[in-house]
């Protein structure tokens, strides 16, 4: 008789028609976890609702069933497939292994009897069952930090939530001493009819270890818990706007104990209102006065390493960049350092004293000029 539900298989494990083979095994060991009789002792209702899910992920966890049960709406272990060497005509199945080698090499026209069942108890139930150590997932957080704390490095705190390590099971997933599984009495495999033959597949119940777990309540079976927490992140010198930083194992802790993710902190530095960074080169504006553009002069500029005495050539004109070897940041990866660059601004004062005035009309006939001279000759106008 062929294997019905009242209930589609898709919808009994929440997922869709087209779901791939990884989707469907999640929902089955999300849903199992769920209804397993281990956690839901005396249970009836979830004891039966976990024989519907096995049945279902039975089905769609192996592509040749599949398929048959997307073509005709159920599955069945005796279910006429014609081909050659197959009857399809009687109430019975005959099978004919003509062109199989029973033994260790490929026969005539065919291929290997074992490889053949092999493929076809391929992941049965019992080895989905199994449970898997899946290291943890890797988690990505944005953090904000001033200038001065890229330039030089810190030390900051950060509050992120996280999937850590179960207190009651230790990530383990299993509390209490492992007991004989009673399905198989401990041989973690049992037996299975398909059509006329019989075979030893794993156990259903134990996953074919033979042992039953008894699985820890406060995480499910999972090992890992939901949890918030500060901590302590080094950020390194030299670190650039928008690079990422890594902090090993504070990610997601792994299931059933595996190994943790890492967290990831994305880096958002604040501008500056005086130095601004391109790279590992720093950029800055200095004013000077019209005598020190004019006659040249020392000044102090500032660096992130303090003050730093300039020489201003004469006769320098705005807009003309002072190179200073370097004074940039120090990469994070190799620790060389950067440039920095002054540009010079000229500020030209206001002409509110006559004195003033009278000095600027004398300069004007002294040294007369005419900047834009050669102005409309290179325009073309």
């Amino acid at each position: 008789m062929p294997t019905t539900t009242k209930q589609d298989y898709y919808e009994l494990l929440g997922v869709a028609r087209k779901a791939s083979a990884k989707d469907i095994r999640a929902a089955f060991r999300k849903l199992a976890r769920k209804y397993h009789p281990d956690l839901n002792p005396g249970d009836k209702s979830s004891e039966e609702k976990f024989k519907q899910l096995q049945e279902a992920y039975d089905v769609l966890s192996d592509p040749k069933k599949r398929q048959m049960y997307d073509q005709h709406g159920f599955y069945s272990d005796n279910f006429p497939s014609a081909g050659p060497g197959q009857d399809t005509g009687d109430a019975g199945v005959n099978f004919d292994f003509g062109g199989f080698d029973f033994g260790g090499g490929a026969g005539t026209g065919g291929g290997n009897f074992r490889d053949l069942f092999s493929q076809f108890f391929r992941g049965g139930r019992g080895a989905e069952m199994e449970p898997e150590h899946e290291p943890g997932n890797d988690l990505e957080y944005q953090i904000e930090i001033d200038f001065w704390d890229a330039v030089r490095g810190a030390v900051k705190k950060l509050t992120i939530t996280r999937l850590d390590s179960c207190e009651t099971c230790k990530g383990t997933g299993a509390v209490g001493t492992p007991q004989t599984c009673s399905s198989c009495s401990g041989t973690g495999t049992i037996r299975q009819v398909a059509g006329k033959m019989r075979f030893n597949v794993p156990c259903t119940r134990c996953g074919g270890t033979g042992k039953l777990r008894t699985s820890c309540k406060t995480c499910g079976g999972e090992g890992r818990m939901r949890r918030t927490e500060t901590i302590d992140v080094r950020i390194p010198a030299g670190v650039a706007n928008g690079s990422r930083v890594r902090v090993p194992g504070k990610g997601n802790a792994g299931t059933l104990g595996a190994s943790a993710g890492d967290l990831y902190l994305r880096v958002e530095v604040r501008p500056h209102p005086v130095f601004e960074r391109r790279g590992n080169d720093l950029y800055t504006t200095v004013p000077v006065t019209v005598s020190e553009a004019t006659l040249g002069a020392k000044i102090e500029v500032p660096t992130i390493d303090g003050r730093c005495i300039v020489r201003v050539p004469p006769g320098t004109n705005s807009g003309k960049t002072l190179r200073l070897r370097e004074k940039g940041v120090a990469s994070a990866r190799h620790g060389a350092r950067g440039d920095q660059y002054v540009e010079i601004q000229v500020v030209v004062p206001e002409p509110t004293d006559e004195r003033v005035r009278n000095l600027m009309k004398e300069l004007e006939s002294v040294a007369p000029s005419d900047p834009r001279k050669d102005l409309f000759s290179k325009a073309g106008v």
